[in-house]
């Protein structure tokens, strides 16, 4: 049994710590400079995302997100994350861990984003381990699924490196930039070998209270 399946609207969600990294739910707090992020980085996500809606940054669009996002982990089936700098509180980007199966499936799905002025620095290598430790170790899943555009090289990499394996080719698996594109898909599964990890320090799973008002 999941250890955080009962959490709902009024109890704290769980907050993932790595060394130079916060993961947490976000509140309506975030929203101005998760805003900001998103529309600095409009072209460099464009490529690798749906395209958004047309209201998609506004605070009643984030009020509705932060809604859904809290039902999901009230009902165990997602537990998304804004990623922050620990030393600041800047906000980096977000992973979320979706479409959790029990039963006897015991998986997920995990997406992620970073902005630009924050690519290729480490930091999403950072979130994804504290994320699988968070799945495997906390929610007791067996296999966590990614995938990614076959030519998303940064992508390729670092789910490698994470330790996931190459399991085949999704046809037109998702309608990115407005055309319906084929994936890689990827997957990690709680018994395969730790990855080595490489610049950064142990990371640490936590369930410190933060709680959301809407």
């Amino acid at each position: 049994m999941a250890l955080l399946g009962s959490i709902g609207y009024g109890e704290p969600s769980p907050v993932l710590q790595s060394e130079r990294l916060i993961l947490r739910m976000p509140t309506m707090a975030d929203h101005a400079g998760w805003a900001a992020l998103r529309e600095q980085s409009y072209f460099f996500l464009k490529q690798w995302e749906p395209t958004w809606p047309a209201d998609d940054l506004t605070r009643a669009a984030f009020r509705r997100r932060l809604r859904r996002y809290m039902r999901e982990v009230r009902n165990d089936t997602g537990y998304p994350f804004f990623l922050f700098r620990r030393d600041n509180g800047e906000v980096l980007g977000g992973l979320t861990l979706s479409n959790v199966r029990r039963g006897v499936t015991q998986s997920c799905s995990m997406g992620y984003w970073i902005g630009a002025p924050h690519a290729r620095q480490g930091y999403m290598s950072e979130a994804v381990e504290c994320a699988m430790s968070f799945a495997f170790s906390r929610l007791g899943l067996h296999r966590v699924e990614a995938a990614c555009l076959p030519h998303n090289e940064a992508s390729i990499t670092l789910l490698r490196r994470a330790g996931f394996s190459h399991e085949g080719l999704a046809r037109a698996y998702l309608r990115i930039d407005a055309q319906w594109r084929d994936h890689l898909l990827f997957a990690r599964l709680a018994d395969d070998p730790e990855p080595a990890r490489r610049t950064h320090g142990r990371r640490v799973v936590s369930l410190e209270g933060v709680k959301h008002n809407l």
